[in-house]
C-alpha cells in the first residue's frame, strides 16, 4: 500500500492589505519535515505509523504561510504544480493525505483547496482514497466535499486537536483502503458568520457532544465548519459535515440535527467586546492580576498587520502602569533598538506602518529593556517563530517588537526578552483564542477589546461583493439546509 502526502497551508483575509507571494511561505521540501514535531500533522502521523502498520509513505512538498492577502497567481501555481510533479511522479498511490487549511484565495482562484483537489483527482482516478484535513476556518465548499472521500477538521478553537484529528483521517483512508469502511460524506450549510471559541462554555459543550457521537456505530467523523469570515467569497458561511459508513441517509439525518442546533446558537458563541477604554478600565479595576486583554482586531493570525496601536497609545496616555503589550511588528524599529543596545534610551517611532488599520505610529522616547534573536514561541501547532525580538519600556507599559509577523501565541512572547508576563498587571495580546491555550489556564481575568485593527467584530461594516446571500447577520431571513 502506498500513500502521498504534502501540504499547502494559508488562510487569506481578502480584505488584508498585505499581499502574499512564494516569499511568505516556508517550504519543507520531501524529507526535511523535522521528526519531533508536527509542521504537517497528516505527513508526520503517517510517517510515524507507516512502519507498524505496513504502507509506504511518499513525501511531497509542505508550504505554509502567516493569514495575509491573496497570493499571486503564479506562486500559487507554482507551489500546486511542484506538488502535483511529485504526485505525478509516485504513482501509483492507493491514497493521498492533503494538509490544506480550507480558506486559502490566489489571484483567479477563490477555491484554492477545489482546484487542488480536482487536479489530484485527475491524477490518481477514482479508486484512489484521498484524506483531507481542514483548519475549522475554512470554506467547506461543495466542489471539495464531492472531490475528496474523506474531509476532517479541527473541533478546537484553539486548535489543539490537529495532531489528534490528523490521526482519524489515516484512519479513515487505512480502513477504506482495508475495505472495512466506505465513507460518505453529508453538509449541511447554516447559512451564516459567527465566531465560535471552544473555550466558551456553550461552544465548549457543543463541541462535546458531537465528539461523543462520533462514538455512535457508523459515524467516522463529524465536523464543524465556522467559516472564514474575512474570505470574501461565495461559499463563505458555517457548515456542518459528517462522514459515515455507507449510510448516507443516516449522515444527512445527523447533519441536519446538528446544523439546526447550530443555526439556534447564532449570536450566542460570541464573547463580550469592550470598548478600548473600558476594557482598560475594566483591567484596572479588577482586583487581581493578570488581566489578559484580548486585542483580536489586530490578529496577525486573521490576516491583520499586527502593528495597530490604539489600545497601546491609550495605554501611554492614561499613564497606566504594570502593563505590557505584543506582539506589535515593526521589523525596522526592531533593528534600530538593536543598533541601540539593551539599556539605552531613545526616541523611537515604531508601530502604525501598514495602513490605516494600524493606527498612527507611536513617538516616544523609550528604554531598550530585552534584546534577543532568533525568538519562539510554544503554540498549538508546535513552535511559532517571532524572528529578532526587542522590548521597549515607555513609563509604566512594556512592548515586545518582533521581525515575523505572528500572533500571540505563548508566554514565550514575553519571556524571551526578560519579561514575566505573569508578574504584570495588564497584559495585551493579539490574538482573536489561540491565546487562550497558555494565557487561559494562568489569567485571572480575559477581556476581549473591539479596537480599530482590521479583523472586526462587526460584519456589517465589511464590503462583501462575492459571499453568497442571504446569510445571517447581514441578512436576517436565510434557508440553512442540506447542501450535499
Amino acid at each position: 500500500m502506498r500513500l502521498f502526502a504534502a501540504a499547502l497551508f494559508m488562510e487569506t483575509n481578502t480584505f488584508s492589505p498585505l499581499p502574499s507571494s512564494l516569499n511568505s511561505f516556508s517550504l519543507l521540501r520531501p524529507g526535511e519535515h523535522p521528526q519531533d514535531r508536527p509542521r504537517s500533522a497528516p505527513l508526520w502521523v503517517a510517517r510515524r505509523r507507516a512502519a507498524a502498520e505496513g504502507f509506504t509513505l511518499i513525501e511531497g512538498s509542505c508550504f505554509g504561510a502567516e493569514p495575509a492577502g491573496a497570493t499571486n497567481r503564479a506562486d500559487y501555481e507554482f507551489m500546486r504544480d511542484e506538488i502535483l510533479s511529485q504526485l505525478e511522479a509516485a504513482l501509483p498511490v492507493d491514497g493521498v493525505l492533503l494538509d490544506l487549511h480550507g480558506a486559502m484565495v490566489a489571484h483567479g482562484y477563490d477555491d484554492v483547496e477545489g482546484d487542488i483537489l480536482e487536479r489530484v483527482r485527475a491524477l490518481v482516478g477514482s479508486q484512489c482514497v484521498i484524506g483531507v484535513e481542514l483548519d475549522p476556518h475554512c470554506h467547506l465548499t461543495v466542489k471539495r466535499v464531492a472531490l475528496a472521500d474523506v474531509i476532517v477538521l479541527y473541533k478546537e478553537y484553539p486548535h489543539t486537536d490537529v495532531v489528534a484529528c490528523a490521526e482519524r483521517v489515516l484512519n479513515v483512508v487505512l480502513r477504506t483502503l482495508r475495505k472495512q469502511v466506505e465513507p460518505v460524506m453529508s453538509l449541511y450549510d447554516c447559512r451564516q458568520i459567527q465566531l465560535y471559541p471552544t473555550t466558551l462554555p456553550l461552544m465548549r459543550s457543543f463541541v462535546d457532544r458531537v465528539k461523543a457521537m462520533e462514538d455512535e456505530v457508523g459515524v467516522l467523523s463529524i465536523s464543524i465548519g465556522h467559516g472564514f469570515s474575512h474570505g470574501d467569497v461565495p461559499e463563505l458561511s458555517s457548515r456542518i459535515l459528517v462522514v459515515m459508513d455507507k449510510d448516507k441517509a443516516k449522515g444527512d439525518a445527523l447533519a441536519s440535527k446538528i446544523g439546526e442546533e447550530f443555526v439556534s446558537m447564532r449570536g450566542k458563541t460570541v464573547p463580550q467586546y469592550y470598548s478600548v477604554d473600558s476594557g482598560i478600565d475594566a483591567a484596572i479595576k479588577f482586583d487581581d492580576a493578570p488581566v489578559v486583554v484580548a486585542d483580536p482586531a489586530d490578529n496577525a493570525g486573521a490576516g491583520a498587520p499586527s502593528d495597530n496601536t490604539t489600545i497601546l497609545r491609550r495605554l501611554i496616555e492614561r499613564q497606566v502602569g504594570s502593563a505590557v503589550v505584543g506582539p506589535v511588528w515593526d521589523p525596522i524599529a526592531v533593528r534600530l533598538c538593536f543598533d541601540a543596545g539593551e539599556g539605552t534610551q531613545f526616541a523611537l517611532r515604531f508601530g502604525g506602518k501598514i495602513g490605516p488599520v494600524s493606527g498612527a505610529p507611536i513617538d516616544a522616547s523609550v528604554t531598550v529593556v530585552g534584546l534577543k534573536r532568533d525568538c519562539w514561541q510554544h503554540s498549538p501547532f508546535g513552535r511559532s517563530a517571532l524572528g529578532d525580538c526587542a522590548a521597549v519600556r515607555i513609563g509604566g507599559v512594556e512592548v515586545v517588537l518582533n521581525t515575523i509577523r505572528t500572533q500571540a501565541f505563548g508566554l514565550d512572547l514575553f519571556r524571551n526578552v526578560g519579561i514575566d508576563p505573569l508578574a504584570r498587571k495588564i497584559v495585551v495580546v493579539k490574538s482573536t483564542n489561540h491565546f487562550m491555550a497558555e494565557y487561559g489556564p494562568t489569567a485571572k481575568k480575559v477581556i476581549y477589546v473591539g479596537s480599530d485593527g482590521l479583523f472586526g467584530n462587526d460584519y456589517g461594516n465589511y464590503p462583501y461583493a462575492r459571499v453568497k446571500r442571504p446569510i445571517w447577520p447581514l441578512d436576517e431571513e436565510t434557508s440553512p439546509g442540506l447542501i450535499l
